[in-house]
């Protein structure tokens, strides 16, 4: 959605978008998008947290790599299977270990999920798994670097630190038609119809 008053796109800027499940934000700068935000309860409070994450910029129009980021974002929410890798996320301000759970996290197809413990083995021990789930509740490129496809031991539902909690993760699941292995629904959250 265009808004006539934002600037033209700067080097840093934010921009608010519309998508199935709400207003969400963005913030881009010369290394790619420094931050995501999913909708909160208004456009003030998605763009404040949007900014602690990113720092500050101001609105503006957004350049062809963050409208297209907008875009890809968008047809996500509404159900298209795309995995959002192309992105650019700048991750100056990132921890090297926060980096590597991102990255496995960003390999998570659409539709499917991995639990906490899954991603703590891939990098190289399930003991890491609460610090695995420490990182995904610091996101800040959600759901381009996609927390909402991971869950609890025993696939149950865990943490989301988006406003709505669990609900919205589950909500982003239904959406993407989520399953765990390949014909299992996710347990006790919603039917799935099985993959044929």
């Amino acid at each position: 959605m265009h808004d006539p008053s934002l600037r033209p796109s700067p080097a840093l800027g934010h921009a608010l978008f519309d998508t199935a499940v709400g207003r969400c934000a963005l913030a881009w700068g010369a290394a790619g998008l420094r931050a995501v935000q999913l909708p909160e309860q208004d456009d003030a409070a998605t763009v404040a947290r949007l900014l602690r994450a990113s720092g500050p910029c101001h609105a503006a129009t957004p350049p062809p790599d963050a409208a297209a980021a907008i875009q890809g974002i968008q047809a996500l929410l509404q159900g298209h299977k795309l995995d959002l890798r192309e992105v650019l996320l700048d991750m100056t301000q990132v921890s090297d270990f926060h980096q590597r759970v991102y990255a496995v996290t960003r390999a998570i197809p659409p539709g499917q999920v991995r639990t906490y413990g899954d991603i703590a083995e891939q990098l190289g021990s399930k003991g890491l798994a609460r610090a695995v789930g420490q990182a995904l509740g610091l996101n800040p490129f959600a759901p381009v670097v996609p927390c909402h496809r991971v869950l609890g031991a025993g696939f149950q539902a865990g943490g989301f630190s988006a406003t709505g909690g669990t609900a919205t993760k589950l909500r982003m699941l239904q959406i993407e038609g989520a399953c765990w292995g390949d014909t299992q629904a996710l347990p006790g959250f919603w039917q799935v119809p099985r993959q044929a």
